[in-house]
């Protein structure tokens, strides 16, 4: 095995017109070229690109490459190495230090639990339809129903009052009144994580005072300390809302643009389950990161050196033909086990059963209650989040009915 040259390569970003839904067709170059190419990173740092399943597969199964900000070079923007992780932050930390809170996180999402919050599922989608039905179309899908049923639904799981939870999401106001949407939007956005632990503090301190029935109040009752419960509840509301949000919005504009799999879903509902992994696979909209290797590594046929960053793109993993067959083309009766729109290994998303339940009752429902749904604008009007933003998505998508 020979160490292959550095030719600096970068990570293709540029969508083609056409067709929002697809990755940088530059990636799929990459990938038919090697599976594990060289790549410069945007602050110089000459690493890695891993673009095929299997290699992408063992990169984050590989517990000899680390996921720590302070460790790792990152892909989309000049920012060199990050800050070590805050106090809870599970998502940028290795083993050991993981492993105690993930074998803590794991236990709590049993299935009695998501009985219960499919019920919630139910109830928080149905609110959010009436809500849309009472305005009239056109609306924005992102605003009405998109982003506040995942919202509503971590808001559940952690156990935030519902005369709090308006704090997490700006209130619906309806695209007659685009000023007004745009205020609350900034106001949200303006929410920092400071100021998102400031009160999480508050809610942890009152269920050590009355604890009910949650997965806080539960936590409470650990070996976490106060700093570590704070950090959690931050890091879950951030992760648990954006990346659905984005999969209910994209992944109802993908169904309206294939009329084909659109009246399967109609006519069958219990193909939900199998439609959510076929949007995951196809989406990817949790499309790149990176991980620094601890050690020299060999993978995919390469050898990885000690303090390299290896980026992978999951995108380009999740349309691996050598994985899918006509990976390009969505099937929602296709069998998408072992696609890694959820991520893979240690750090697996680790609310993917909840953002499941979220959209095997979300996409159904919508497609029910407004059977003529359509986009309210040419598909080329609406904005996308491609400006290296992770997850990928839309800034809106206006729909009536």
């Amino acid at each position: 095995m020979t160490e292959t040259p550095a030719t600096p390569t970068g990570l293709p970003t540029a969508r083609a017109g056409g067709c929002p839904f697809d990755p940088p067709p530059g990636l799929a170059g990459l990938r038919d070229r090697a599976p594990l190419t060289r790549m410069e990173f945007p602050n110089g740092h000459v690493g890695w690109l891993a673009t095929g399943h299997a290699v992408v597969r063992a990169l984050l199964s590989d517990p000899r490459f680390s996921h720590r900000n302070d460790r790792r070079h990152w892909p989309l923007a000049d920012i060199g190495r990050g800050f070590p992780p805050l106090p809870g932050d599970m998502l940028h930390i290795d083993p050991p230090d993981h492993t105690r809170y993930r074998k803590l996180l794991a236990g709590k999402f049993t299935m009695r639990r998501m009985r219960r919050l499919t019920g919630s599922a139910k109830e928080i989608v149905a609110g959010k339809l009436d809500a849309m039905e009472r305005h009239g179309g056109p609306v924005d899908l992102l605003e009405f129903f998109a982003r506040p049923v995942p919202t509503l639904m971590v808001c559940a799981l952690l156990g935030v009052p519902p005369q709090d939870r308006a704090t997490f999401h700006p209130p619906v106001r309806g695209t007659d009144d685009a000023a007004a949407v745009a205020e609350d939007v900034a106001a949200y956005v303006e929410m920092t994580y400071a100021d998102m632990q400031e009160y999480f503090r508050e809610l942890v301190a009152a269920k050590r005072a009355a604890p009910t029935d949650d997965l806080l109040s539960e936590l409470t009752t650990s070996d976490l300390t106060e700093d570590e419960l704070v950090g959690l509840c931050a890091v879950m509301m951030h992760a648990g809302v954006d990346s659905t949000s984005n999969m209910l919005a994209l992944g109802t504009w993908a169904l309206l643009d294939r009329p084909d799999q659109l009246a399967a879903l109609r006519e069958r509902p219990d193909l939900a389950g199998g439609a959510v992994e076929e949007l995951m696979r196809y989406m990817s909209v949790v499309h790149t990161g990176s991980r620094a290797a601890l050690e020299d590594v060999e993978l995919g046929g390469e050898l990885v050196r000690a303090g390299e960053s290896v980026a992978f793109s999951v995108q380009a993993a999740n349309r691996d033909p050598a994985r899918f067959g006509d990976p390009d083309t969505l099937d929602i009766r296709r069998d998408a086990v072992g696609h890694l729109g959820f991520g893979y290994g240690v750090h697996q998303c680790l609310g993917m059963q909840l953002a499941r339940v979220e959209m095997r009752v979300a996409f159904p429902a919508l497609f029910a209650r407004f059977p003529d749904l359509r986009l309210a604008e040419p598909a080329g009007d609406i904005p996308m989040r491609d400006d290296l933003v992770i997850p990928y998505g839309v800034h809106r998508l206006p729909v009536t009915w």
